[in-house]
Parts: structure tokens; C-alpha cells; sequence
């Protein structure tokens, strides 16, 4: 009791305990190639590198294609989604031109000029003097791309819990709001409910939503990156945490590698005394999105067999595909 393991395997209405153990190995460093653009106007100093994130050579942007392969519009637009997705990656709130050129390995005065375009083009806003961040309108983007891509996810779910003779699946996915925590988004319980799961409302706020804690959450904080698993290891463990779950940092980081390397996790008592579970993740486009998490007494599963841990990563990689993106007529 109190041990938690994570196992193999693939990449969240009201919560459901669950327990695991799982590992991810930490991004190495890039050094910074030397000699940078001089700054465009109005950029001022660079906003201090967030923690964890290696630094990028200046090159051309991934991808870009060579001198007359394409119009330069094309090029313009390739620059203009780097900008974009660099947000994502940096982390953290606001950030300058300086430090995103050398994200992105773009100059400074490209991106500076980008920036001043997306403001009024209400992609990005100026939150201090040489500091900029996404407008809100980013996330209506993120929530019309996500309209109807989990519309068949609780007929997966009730065929995992009776591929597993019962046991209560449940699907978890990163919180829109918090980028790291984890919300209950569907379930396949029969007639199962909360109270004889042992699960109070305050637990479900409090355990199952960290995602230092189950075999779901520590499923999904082994796919983010580095700047927000560091956010959650700076989080104390709830206080109604299952015997199972791990308090120590060092432990929880080595769980997250295992997970990766097998592509599942296994959890005992994490969440919950006398509780056992499986959780595998669901990736869009090589992105974490959440996790389906089966989860089953300790008495009827002492350890998850085979048969659970591949009927849950099925399920993961039925709703994976979902989100997955579909080839363009040009590309087929």
C-alpha cells in the first residue's frame, strides 16, 4: 500500500479518483548561436527567458523553403505562425520581441513588426512597455477547433468498460483554462455515482483535478512542456491525496519518463484508498489533449493485466484519432 507504479502503453461532468506511476525525460538544452538583429523600435529590453526553455539558434524559420521555392507572401505567413506558436511554447504571460526572435530564430525587427500588425489585427496585445501576450481570441479559435471532435467519445468509453468487465472509464482533458490541470469531460460508470466511489465534491476540486496525482494526471504532465510540468511540481500535494500518490519531485519526473517510454501509466491508491487504475494518452497533432483513465477496486485489480492496459490504450487511440488532423486535397 501506499507503492505506485506506472506501466506501457499510449499517450476529463465530475471527476473520478485514479492512481498510477509514469516518467519523462527533460528536453536538453540548445546553445544560442552568437550575433543578434539589432532591435526595431519600441521593442526595449527582452523579457527574462522563461525557466526551462533552451535557447534556439537564429536560422531560418523550421521549415521555410528555399529562395523562389515560393512567393514571399507564403514566407510572411510561415513567419507570422512561428510568432504565434512561440507564445505557446515560451509559456508564462508576456514576452518581448527580443526573446521571441531568439525562440524562433527570426530578427527582431520581423517580429517586432508582426506584433504591431497583430494588434491590430487583434492577435496579439501589448500588456507593458516592450511586453506582448495572445489576445483572448486565440482560445474562440482553440474551442471552433475543438466543436464536434469528441462527439463519439462516450460510445469509446462504454466500450472500454465492458472490454475491462466493468470497470468505470472516464476521459480527462487539460483544462482550457489553466493549461495545468485537468478537467472530467465524460464517463461511462453505469450506475455508478460519486458518493460509492468514496468521491466528495470537495475531492473532485481538489485531487483529481492536480496533475501531480493519478494515473491520468500524471499521464497528461508527461506530454506538456517542460515550463508547465515545472509549474506543477512547485504544487504541494493535495491534502486528500490517496496513500499511493508521490510526494517525492525526483520520483514523480522519473514516473513521467516511464510514461513516455511505455506510452501508459498504471497507478495504485493514488487518488484514493482501495481504488487501482490505467490511463493512456490522447495526443492531436502531437499535442497532449487529456487521457482516458479506467479505473477499478484494488480487491478486483490488484495489478492492471494486459488486457485492461491494452483495451484503455485502444480507447486512447480511438479518441487520438478523432482530433487528428486530415490530409489537405493538395496533400492527398
Amino acid at each position: 500500500m501506499g507503492h505506485s507504479t506506472t506501466a506501457s502503453g499510449s499517450r476529463a461532468s465530475a471527476a473520478a479518483p485514479d492512481s498510477a506511476s509514469g516518467t519523462t525525460a527533460k528536453t536538453p538544452g540548445t546553445a544560442t548561436a552568437p550575433g543578434t538583429a539589432a532591435k526595431a523600435p519600441g521593442s526595449n529590453a527582452k523579457a527574462p527567458r522563461t525557466t526551462g526553455h533552451a535557447k534556439k539558434p537564429r536560422q531560418a524559420p523550421k521549415g521555410a523553403p528555399s529562395t523562389g521555392s515560393r512567393t514571399s507572401g507564403s514566407g510572411h505567413a510561415e513567419r507570422v505562425f512561428l510568432v504565434q506558436t512561440a507564445f505557446a511554447e515560451l509559456g508564462g504571460s508576456a514576452h518581448g520581441p527580443g526573446e521571441i526572435a531568439e525562440f524562433t530564430g527570426l530578427d527582431d525587427s520581423v517580429v517586432y513588426r508582426i506584433l504591431q500588425s497583430g494588434i491590430y489585427q487583434r492577435i496579439f496585445e501589448r500588456v507593458d512597455r516592450g511586453l506582448y501576450r495572445l489576445r483572448t481570441s486565440a482560445a474562440q479559435l482553440a474551442f471552433t477547433a475543438l466543436d464536434h471532435r469528441l462527439d463519439g467519445a462516450q460510445a469509446v468509453l462504454r466500450d472500454l468498460r465492458e472490454a475491462t468487465d466493468g470497470g468505470l472509464a472516464f476521459l480527462y482533458m487539460v483544462a482550457p483554462f489553466s493549461g495545468a490541470q485537468r478537467q472530467c469531460v465524460d464517463m461511462a460508470v453505469g450506475d455508478s455515482d460519486l458518493a460509492e466511489l468514496g468521491m466528495t465534491p470537495r475531492d473532485v476540486l481538489s485531487v483529481t483535478r492536480s496533475l501531480r496525482t493519478g494515473a491520468s494526471g500524471r499521464t497528461i504532465l508527461a506530454y506538456l512542456p517542460e515550463v508547465l510540468q515545472q509549474r506543477v511540481l512547485a504544487e504541494p500535494v493535495p491534502d486528500q491525496a490517496g496513500p499511493g500518490v508521490y510526494r517525492d519531485n525526483d520520483a514523480l519526473v522519473a514516473s513521467l519518463a516511464e510514461v513516455r517510454d511505455l506510452g501508459h501509466a498504471l497507478g495504485y491508491e493514488e487518488c484514493m484508498a482501495g481504488w487501482n487504475s490505467c490511463a493512456a494518452p490522447i495526443m492531436w497533432d502531437g499535442s497532449i489533449m487529456g487521457a482516458v483513465l479506467l479505473l477499478k477496486l484494488k480487491s478486483v485489480m490488484p495489478v492492471a493485466p494486459e488486457s485492461v492496459i491494452e483495451a484503455t490504450k485502444e480507447a486512447a487511440a480511438v479518441l487520438s484519432r478523432y482530433g487528428a488532423a486530415r490530409p489537405s486535397a493538395d496533400q492527398a
